[in-house]
């Protein structure tokens, strides 16, 4: 589906990870740990970037992990524990409060869809002060991560959203995918969990940062 101009739409659903919130080289780190300590080969952001995928037990298979030694279930909870270690200081991407406001103040109402477990999203969202620009933050009842497509419909129904008036913003495959299942319109960032080259596979249009977002779309309609 077409861009249409940022004041088209009633309501912008937000990713999170790599998206508002700049955490891959914190991925990255906490991911070494678990492989360190298994003496298996390390990995850098690049090769992340590249292999990074949902479900994502799909990317631990990828990195080598047996899950007939250590079931998933297990390295996943041991990755949610280094990753919410007190060591880590997490950020917003730079420019995202000043986009989350513009938006805010052009009437469009917000919601964040994550893959993350809800309680944790709820947490570091009000951690870092912008809560307020969302009527909804909508995360997982696990820490498995494999898929928010379901989570994306119930947030279209308690809204009593159209998902022709909204716009998903993400920085994966996965948010494309579930921008379609939903029938909603979509927008991918680059500079978040998966290279340029893998989402530039998807059928929709693409920005390198979150500041680029409103330029973009306003640019978009005007070229129309």
């Amino acid at each position: 589906m077409p861009i249409n101009n940022i004041k088209n739409y009633k309501h912008i659903i937000w990713d999170w990870n790599g998206t508002l919130l700049d955490d891959v080289d914190i991925v990255v780190d906490v991911m070494n740990n678990l492989l360190k300590r298994r003496k298996m080969p390390l990995i850098n952001k690049q090769k992340y970037k590249n292999i990074f995928t949902f479900p994502v037990k799909e990317y631990y298979a990828q990195l080598g992990f047996n899950f007939l030694i250590e079931p998933f279930e297990k390295l996943a909870i041991e990755y949610i524990s280094e990753y919410n270690n007190n060591v880590y200081q997490f950020k917003l991407y730079d420019g995202t409060e000043k986009v989350l406001e513009n938006i805010s103040n052009s009437g469009i109402s917000q919601s964040i869809l994550s893959a993350c477990q809800e309680k944790d999203l709820l947490k570091a969202v009000s951690k870092l002060n912008i809560d307020e620009y969302f009527i909804n933050i909508a995360g997982l009842n696990n820490y498995y991560a494999v898929s928010k497509v379901k989570r994306g419909k119930d947030l279209l129904t308690e809204a009593g959203l159209k998902p022709e008036e909204v716009l998903l913003i993400g920085d994966t495959v996965h948010d494309y995918q579930v921008s379609k299942e939903l029938g909603c319109h979509c927008l991918l960032i680059s500079n978040g969990h998966q290279s340029y080259r893998r989402i530039s596979n998807c059928n929709t249009n693409i920005v390198r940062t979150i500041s680029d977002v409103i330029e973009f779309v306003n640019k978009k309609a005007n070229a129309i």
